[in-house]
């Protein structure tokens, strides 16, 4: 057969096929016929068609009576064999305690970190899959001019333009997601009953939106649910708490305490899951509701957001094109009407956009609107968390088996020598790799049971572990062998290369000295780990700095008393009772607050006179009355307060820093600002924060109103429980049937950085598991060198080394280890937290004491570690030692 070569040979994988299938009966023989008569068909032929035929006339040998048959004793070998591979494998754990329990514990508390991520994630990616989900969109705006941005407020008859003009629009629905109008109130009451209970989650809707949005009903029908006026659709547990043991279709609730706002009950829907970016227990009707006189039929009032769901056939990039005809068919045309000059910047800048119902929640706070998000960023950033500690607790292992690679050379050289492959070495230590796999996907679980309540109280989630879904166990499974195998794969490849001859003239005994794979990879683990910890500094020090930093008004001290619309008429009386009590200083009622959760009022703004000349500005515009500047503790750098007793304050108003530079005006109290009316600027108030900080001070104008629903009390220092009773007892004078809610300025203003706050809570925790789970391999090292170098250390204390120059010998080369480590974490932190800050508009400068107290900490915890081990040897007794060796 030697003689076949090149082009006269047939493919080579073919004969390899047929040598692997075929018995020992007919391979030679067969094999040198088949050959032969390719070598004859080659005479006459194409090589290709001769190889062709060959492997045709091989196929034909797939009989039974040529096949290789494995027989039974064969397989009741290889079971034998893998048993004794796992015994093998459980007296090795056995024999070496303290290693099998850093390796099994590291391990573990690596795939329970990996565990809770991965739930996490697979949270964060679930939001929003609904039906049909692939054809349902949000309507959003996109500004391109210099002052840019995204929103997802409309006006009202954009669903009904939509619905008209666009066939490949299927349904279309509008959402009011907050009661803007009556901010922090929603109480509720049944119609025959006389106390209300606040309830946040309250919105309007259009019917529509129940389909679109994949709402399902328990109790109605949700294609007329919501079609009557003044219906509403609640949530199950509100069904049940109102309504406990019947059907409330038909029965009535009253909101807000006011007989004008009776709803009946038109429907009754499941319970949001917790996977929903919104997530309400009332839809009351959108049917003949108008909030300002004429909306329904104009582009003046932007209040609505719209959902619509597509047909199957429609293309959404074709559809946002033709959105543009709505600007510039209706929108320019009521900016033309009224004279607006911004007509033609919003026909350049101004475009509509669709936003795909599964990518709302994570998009973050880019597109403005009033719903829960979260943040790919932090989905990515916990997932890489994750990967590191795995590597983290693989590198242990890795280098636990190598550095022991000593006490397992005479096991491998013997068993070479009475014949052992090294194949079989290969699969003897993959099977230990596995069984530490296993037995630490065991621990882990229970780890991740114990961790879970925890972890949800740090994330503000309610993860569950998911027994009972078919793909959980199988995914353990996979993944315990998967990880077993390929942190086994660099142990058993190098443990089974010793050869016999190395072994047993003593030349394998560098267990601990040829490590500097070993060097690296322990320079990898406190790399991750002084990255951690530099973002976690980072985060409290933007945390502690967003909270304490001036921010242009003073949060302390102040109550906030909800729901005090339901006053109506007494509200101000009720005012001047507070206002008599001993502690309080000052006390204000408006809706708008520098805090989430109360009311905004974009509005665009002109100097007077300048409105078909120059492009409107942009400002919040806040009802507020003559004692809000005060209560706030906002500083008023020109002019004067507002007076009750000046008529012509009815038409005054107070701007701040920000608005007058939008604006360019020069000389601010000798002149006027324009929207739907003209303003005189009576005073200038110095910028204050009332966004968060990862947004701009925009410019802001405050006029002169009454009422709000809530009231902001302003105590004394050392007065607020007094001031709390006080306040109680007044309230229940004015509203007997209406238990009081307040909440305090500084804990809402706190409340805006929850995000930012659970996710240093939660880096924290990883940071200390990515050290411990390196801590764990650099004690197991440390003793190990101290082991291997107990002779040395025994002569050196004989011949006079101090006990400072033991523990020097013993710690030098890892604090070398974590000196490297430091200095190629920094820049990586740097960049890293850097690119976090670029979300705040107002943020920490990255100093150099961030990173040399990171350093220092992991230094002083690596140190700590080894510590134990080389002061333990430097006081053992050297003769003693010296005896037992």
């Amino acid at each position: 057969m030697t003689g076949f070569k090149g082009a006269n040979r047939p493919p080579e994988w073919i004969i390899g096929f047929f040598l692997w299938f075929s018995n020992d009966h007919v391979k030679d023989a067969v094999l040198g016929d088949l050959l032969e008569l390719y070598q004859y068909r080659r005479r006459s032929m194409s090589k290709r068609k001769a190889d062709l035929l060959f492997i045709f006339n091989i196929i034909q040998f797939l009989q039974p009576f040529a096949t290789r048959k494995k027989r039974r004793s064969t397989q009741l070998n290889h079971l034998d064999m893998f048993s004794n591979y796992l015994k093998i494998a459980w007296r090795s754990m056995g024999r070496q305690k303290m290693y099998s329990a850093i390796k099994v514990g590291g391990f573990a508390l690596g795939l329970a970190t990996c565990m809770v991520i991965f739930l996490f994630i697979r949270h964060e990616l679930s939001y929003d899959n609904i039906a049909n989900g692939d054809r349902t969109y949000r309507v959003y705006n996109h500004y391109l001019g210099a002052d840019g941005g995204k929103w997802v407020s409309t006006p009202a008859n954009m669903a009904s333009v939509i619905r008209t003009s666009y066939p490949e629009v299927e349904k279309v629905g509008r959402l009011i997601p907050y009661q803007w109008f009556d901010a922090g109130s929603n109480l509720v009451r049944r119609d025959d009953q006389l106390e209300s209970t606040f309830e946040e989650k309250i919105a309007y809707a259009d019917n529509d939106l129940l389909d679109v949005l994949d709402i399902p009903l328990i109790y109605g029908d949700r294609s007329k649910a919501l079609t009557q006026p003044r219906s509403v659709v609640i949530s199950k547990k509100k069904a049940d708490k109102y309504f406990p043991n019947e059907n409330p279709i038909g029965k009535m609730i009253v909101l807000n305490d006011d007989k004008t706002k009776v709803f009946t009950i038109g429907g009754v829907m499941e319970d949001f899951p917790a996977n929903r970016h919104i997530d309400f227990d009332f839809f009351l009707t959108l049917a003949n509701v108008e909030f300002w006189k004429g909306e329904q039929d104009s582009w003046c009032c932007w209040n609505y957001d719209v959902y619509l769901r597509l047909r199957p056939d429609a293309n959404p990039h074709e559809l946002e094109q033709k959105l543009l005809s709505i600007k510039d068919t209706y929108y320019v045309g009521y900016l033309k009407e009224t004279g607006n000059t911004s007509m033609e910047d919003v026909q350049k800048n101004h475009t509509f956009k669709l936003q795909p119902i599964d990518e709302v929640y994570l998009a973050g706070n880019v597109i403005g609107d009033n719903h829960r998000h979260g943040d790919i960023k932090y989905v990515w950033m916990f997932g890489a968390v994750a990967v590191f500690i795995l590597l983290l607790a693989c590198i242990n292992f890795i280098n636990l088996s190598t550095a022991k690679s000593a006490n397992r050379a005479k096991e491998v050289g013997l068993r070479k020598v009475v014949g052992s492959f090294r194949s079989s070495l290969i699969r003897q230590f993959l099977t230990e790799s596995l069984l530490y796999s296993f037995v630490s996907f065991g621990i882990a679980i229970l780890i991740m049971i114990v961790a879970l309540p925890f972890f949800n109280s740090l994330a503000g989630k309610t993860l569950t572990v998911p027994w009972f879904q078919w793909w959980f166990f199988p995914s353990l499974i996979a993944s315990a062998v998967l990880i077993g195998f390929i942190a086994g794969m660099y142990p058993s490849f190098y443990l089974s290369a010793f050869k016999p001859i190395d072994v047993l003239k003593g030349r394998v005994s560098r267990g601990s000295k040829s490590g500097s794979l070993r060097g690296a990879m322990v320079v990898f683990q406190f790399t991750t780990s002084i990255i951690l910890i530099i973002g976690t500094f980072v985060i409290y020090k933007q945390m502690s700095y967003i909270l304490n930093a001036k921010i242009g008004f003073n949060k302390e001290q102040v109550l906030m008393i909800q729901g005090a619309n339901t006053l109506n008429k007494n509200s101000e009386s009720f005012k001047i009772e507070l206002s008599k009590l001993a502690g309080v200083e000052h006390v204000t009622i408006s809706n708008y607050l520098p805090v989430h959760g109360t009311h905004r009022d974009q509005n665009g703004f002109w100097r007077e006179g300048k409105t078909k000349e120059e492009k409107s500005v942009g400002a919040q515009a806040w009802w507020v009355d003559e004692d809000y500047l005060a209560t706030m503790g906002i500083k008023l750098l020109e002019g004067r307060n507002f007076s009750r007793s000046i008529a012509s304050d009815s038409s005054a108003v107070i701007i701040n820093q920000a608005m007058v530079k939008a604006l360019g005006i020069k000389d601010p109290l000798s002149e006027k600002v324009e929207n739907w009316k003209p303003w005189k600027i009576i005073g200038v108030v110095e910028d204050f924060h009332f966004e968060p900080m990862t947004q701009k001070i925009g410019p802001l104008a405050f006029m002169l109103g009454k009422g709000g629903s809530v009231v902001s009390v302003k105590v004394s220092s050392d007065q607020m429980t007094n001031v709390i009773e006080e306040v109680t007892r007044v309230w229940k004078t004015f509203l007997p049937n209406q238990p009081i809610r307040y909440t305090f300025l500084d804990e809402s203003y706190a409340r805006m950085y929850d995000d930012v706050n659970r996710a240093g809570r939660i880096l924290t925790s990883f940071s200390v598991l990515a050290i411990v789970v390196a801590c764990l391999g650099l004690f197991a090292l440390s003793a190990f060198m101290v082991e291997q170098r107990n002779k040395e250390i025994s002569i050196r204390l004989v011949l006079g080394a101090s006990m400072n120059s033991i523990f020097k010998l013993l710690t030098q080369n890892f604090v070398i280890m974590v000196v490297i480590a430091f200095v190629i974490a920094v820049p990586i932190g740097w960049y890293l937290m850097q690119k976090w800050l670029d979300d705040f508009e107002y943020k920490i400068t990255l100093t150099w004491d961030i990173f040399a107290v990171a350093g220092l900490v992991s230094l002083v915890i690596a140190l700590l570690t080894v510590s134990y081990q080389s002061i333990k040897a430097a006081l053992i007794n050297p003769a003693q030692r010296l005896k037992q060796d």
